[in-house]
C-alpha cells in the first residue's frame, strides 16, 4: 500500500512538472524568437531563426529545470491537497516522512534528468545554434566564429585572427616570452594546419629581439609541437555553458598547465555536479508551502509564491557565484551554497510541519 501511495505521488509531481516544463519552455522559446528577429536582417532566414530557438531549448529548460521542479511539486500537492487526499493519507498513518520521500523519488528522476540535460543536451544544442548562426553570418559551418583566439602554451603566447576550424588556422601572431616577462620574439604565421599530431605551419616570418637589435628570418614551413591540440581550441572557443563535464576537465587541466586562470569553468563543472541536488533541494523546499500556509490556495497563489521563491533561488546563486570568484570560494562552495541554505530551511520547516 505504502508503495502505491508513494508511485501515486511521483506520477502526480511529475505529471504537474512536465506540465510547467511545458509551458514555461513555450514562453521560453517566444521570447527568445522575438529577442532574435534582428538576426533576419543579418542573414538569418525565418526557418533558420526557429531552428536556433529549437536548438537553444535544451538549455533553457536545463537552466529553469530547479524551478520548474518546484512548481510541478507545488502544484502536483497542491492537487492532492485541494482533494484532501493528502488528509487522507495522513489520517490513514502516512507520515510527513513517507510524503518527503515519494516527492524526493520524483527528485531523482528530474535529477537524472539535469544530468542528461548539462551534460549532453544543453551542451550539444548551444553548439548546433552557435554553428547555425555562424554560418549564416559568415558561411563557415565549423560552428567558430571570427573573434581572435588568444592562448598560452609554456613560454608562447597565440593570438589567432582567423579560426577556420578546430584543425585549421590562419593570420596568426606567437609571441614569446622571456623569464621576466619579456617579448624576446614575434613570429607570424599565415596559415596552420594540424597533421599528425603537430601544427604544420606555412608563411613564417619571425622576428627576434636581442640586446644588439631586432633579426627577421623568414622561412617557408615549419613543425610546431605542442600541447595546443584542436581539441583544445574548440574547448577555448565554446561558452563554459556548451561545455559537457568530460570537456570542462580537460579544458581545467590545460589552463592549470599553463597558469592561467580556470576559476569560471571550474565553477561551471561545480555547478553542473550540484544541479542535480539543486532539483532536488527544490522540491523538498515546496512541501511546507503546500502542507503548510498554502494548503487551501489556488493554482494561481502557489504558482506566484513559487515564482516568486524561484527568482529568489536564482539571484541568490548568481550573487554566491560572483561572490565566490571575487573573494576566491572554493567552486563548490559557490555552486552549493544555495542550495545548502534552501535544503536546511526546508528541513527546518518541515521538521515544524504538523
Amino acid at each position: 500500500m505504502t508503495r502505491r501511495l508513494s508511485r501515486y505521488i511521483i506520477s502526480h509531481i511529475l505529471g504537474l512538472t512536465a506540465i510547467v516544463a511545458l509551458g514555461l519552455m513555450a514562453i521560453h522559446a517566444f521570447v527568445t524568437f522575438v529577442a532574435q528577429l534582428d538576426e533576419v536582417r543579418q542573414g538569418f532566414g525565418y526557418p533558420q531563426l526557429l531552428s536556433y530557438v529549437l536548438w537553444l531549448m535544451p538549455n533553457g529548460l536545463y537552466v529553469m529545470l530547479p524551478i520548474i521542479a518546484m512548481l510541478g511539486t507545488l502544484l502536483g500537492l497542491g492537487t492532492l491537497a485541494g482533494q484532501s487526499e493528502l488528509i487522507a493519507m495522513r489520517a490513514a498513518g502516512v507520515s510527513l516522512l513517507r510524503i518527503g520521500v515519494a516527492t524526493l523519488g520524483a527528485g531523482l528522476v528530474l535529477g537524472a534528468l539535469a544530468l542528461v540535460l548539462g551534460d549532453w543536451l544543453a551542451p550539444m544544442g548551444d553548439q548546433a545554434a552557435e554553428a547555425l548562426r555562424n554560418e549564416a553570418h559568415s558561411g563557415v559551418p565549423s560552428g567558430i566564429g571570427g573573434k581572435p583566439v588568444w592562448l598560452r602554451e609554456g613560454e608562447h603566447v597565440f593570438q589567432i585572427q582567423r579560426l577556420l576550424a578546430e584543425d585549421h588556422i590562419a593570420s596568426v601572431e606567437v609571441y614569446t616570452l622571456g623569464p621576466d616577462l619579456n617579448l624576446t620574439a614575434v613570429m607570424s604565421v599565415e596559415d596552420g594546419t594540424w597533421q599528425g599530431g603537430s601544427w604544420r605551419f606555412t608563411g613564417i616570418k619571425r622576428t627576434e629581439f636581442t640586446a644588439s637589435g631586432a633579426r627577421t628570418v623568414e622561412q617557408p614551413s615549419m613543425d610546431w609541437p605542442g600541447t595546443l591540440s584542436p581539441e583544445v581550441l574548440r574547448l577555448v572557443v565554446l561558452e563554459s555553458d556548451a561545455l559537457s563535464s568530460a570537456g570542462l576537465v580537460r579544458l581545467i587541466r590545460y589552463l592549470d598547465a599553463n597558469n592561467l586562470d580556470a576559476r569560471t569553468y571550474a565553477l561551471a563543472l561545480a555547478r553542473k555536479v550540484v544541479a542535480p541536488f539543486t532539483v532536488m533541494a527544490m522540491m523538498l523546499f515546496a512541501i511546507p508551502f503546500v502542507l503548510g500556509s498554502l494548503r487551501t490556495a489556488g493554482a494561481g497563489q502557489k504558482l506566484f509564491v513559487g515564482v516568486l521563491v524561484g527568482l529568489a533561488f536564482y539571484v541568490l546563486n548568481e550573487v554566491t557565484a560572483n561572490t565566490g570568484q571575487l573573494y576566491g570560494w572554493h567552486p563548490l562552495v559557490s555552486a552549493a551554497a544555495p542550495t545548502l541554505m534552501f535544503a536546511a530551511i526546508a528541513l527546518f520547516r518541515l521538521s515544524h510541519t504538523r
